[in-house]
């Protein structure tokens, strides 16, 4: 079921384009994340401009387009319950950034490379229709969208990054956005033209990095997650899935004893729930060490009632 065109995307809601264009290349791969990515431009669109005719008119239609997602996925729990949904999203962009990581680290920089740090960025916005972002999500937002465009600026200039979070003052988001803009824009009955816009200031990361520990990827994902370029102009060897790091049962879990009757809340089911679901979310994509660490939490908070 085609989802209904959108019209022209109004300049005042230029910044929601890349969230939109994300969702169009999800479409057929990733449905889930599309949705979402549509609904935190909806949700964003409405605190920039919701009273214009055209934008009033544009946001009427992206919520067309949301219902009819909804209504064709609607035995979908990803879509139904969004604690389900969060875990799904949030697996996604890890998957973006680990992969993105290793070819970084094992200095394959390509133009590929780069539109996974950037994506990953995006979906890390994206998570925001959840609730506020964990500590951990905000700075992989930080540091993707950094990595982006220091590498973006790298190549175009003749120069060779240096891989891992390395100390490097901010670097201009614009030129990524304008590539990403240009190369393919928002699907409507209007087509539109590439657009110059960048983040605002505040978003743009500029402290150094040297300190940040990223944790390298435990593998490269089986399937690469952004479309490769016909012709990038850049060759790198294809990444085979290296052995993953499982994480050790923790030993206190097998002599585990409740202090007398644990009395469990709503708030620690909830909590027990969402573990156990990041473990399912992972093992989509065949992470076995996040699933691993999240059934160990889920199996502590229920046996002691502490996390």
């Amino acid at each position: 079921m085609a989802a209904p065109a959108l019209p022209p995307l109004p300049p005042p809601l230029k910044s929601i384009q890349h969230h939109l264009r994300t969702a169009q290349e999800l479409d057929k791969r990733e449905p889930v994340v599309a949705y979402y990515c549509r609904l935190y431009a909806m949700q964003t669109g409405m605190k920039i401009d919701s009273k214009t005719p055209e934008c009033r008119k544009f946001l009427s239609k992206l919520m067309d387009q949301l219902e009819a997602m909804k209504k064709q996925f609607g035995d979908n729990e990803a879509i139904t319950q969004e604690i389900v949904g969060s875990a799904h999203v949030e697996n996604y962009a890890l998957k973006m950034f680990l992969y993105a990581d290793n070819e970084d680290r094992a200095g394959q920089f390509h133009k590929n490379m780069i539109k996974s740090f950037y994506t990953a960025s995006l979906l890390i916005d994206v998570l925001t229709v959840f609730g506020e972002l964990s500590e951990e999500n905000a700075q992989h937002r930080k540091y993707a969208r950094w990595k982006a465009a220091y590498i973006h600026n790298c190549l175009k200039n003749g120069e060779t990054p240096q891989p891992g979070p390395i100390g490097m003052e901010g670097e201009s988001f614009a030129d990524v956005e304008r590539e990403e803009a240009g190369s393919s824009s928002v699907h409507s009955g209007t087509t539109q033209p590439a657009s110059s816009s960048t983040y605002e200031a505040n978003n743009t990361p500029t402290s150094n990095y040297s300190g940040i520990h990223i944790p390298p990827g435990a593998h490269a994902p089986a399937n690469t997650p952004a479309e490769v370029p016909h012709n990038t102009g850049v060759t790198s060897n294809t990444i085979q899935p290296a052995p993953q790091n499982i994480p050790l049962v923790d030993p206190s879990l097998y002599s585990a004893q409740s202090g007398g009757e644990v009395r469990l809340t709503p708030e620690d089911f909830a909590r027990a729930q969402k573990y156990c679901k990041y473990a399912g979310s992972a093992l989509q994509y065949e992470d076995v060490s996040t699933a691993v660490q999240n059934l160990q939490k889920a199996l502590k908070l229920l046996i002691t009632g502490r996390e």
